[in-house]
């Protein structure tokens, strides 16, 4: 990969899951986040989106960090020049589902704004440092996106 691509994040599972993949969706759907909520130090959830061109649901696991009673998700894509489809399809429709290990919950997603960003921006850091690589490798402001309980 060119040093402007993301390179995929390995997990340290004895499975070797690639985070946001299908194998870590699946393994975390069957194992009701045995597999897959703890990744490389961080928490990873399932997050639904609806695809804002076909209508379908789309899952992904990604990191996340709860802060209170809301759950901070960076679309950072890896620093990529664009944002992830996940973000797009929730700028076309807020309304997600969570997974959170076992408990699934339906959410309102939003991106977060000002000072609001900053604290989730720096909240995230303290889990997964590597948001600041990802800043760095893009002109873009990587969205801070807010999920709070429906």
């Amino acid at each position: 990969m060119s040093d402007g691509e993301a390179t995929p994040a390995r997990s340290n599972l004895g499975t070797d899951i690639t985070l946001i993949g299908e194998e870590h969706v699946r393994q975390y759907r069957e194992t009701d986040g045995e597999i897959g909520y703890m990744w490389n130090g961080a928490t990873a959830c399932l997050l639904t989106t609806k695809g804002r061109k076909s209508g379908e649901d789309r899952t992904i696991a990604i990191i996340f960090k709860q802060v209170g009673d809301r759950y901070a998700i960076i679309a950072s894509k890896g620093g990529a020049p664009t944002h992830p489809a996940w973000y797009l399809n929730v700028e076309a429709d807020p309304s997600v589902t969570m997974q959170i290990k076992g408990e699934k919950f339906a959410g309102r997603a939003r991106t977060a704004e000002g000072a609001e960003r900053d604290e989730l921006w720096a909240a995230s850091l303290e889990q997964w440092p590597n948001y600041d690589v990802y800043q760095s490798r893009t002109d873009r402001k990587i969205p801070v996106v807010v999920v709070e309980p429906a």
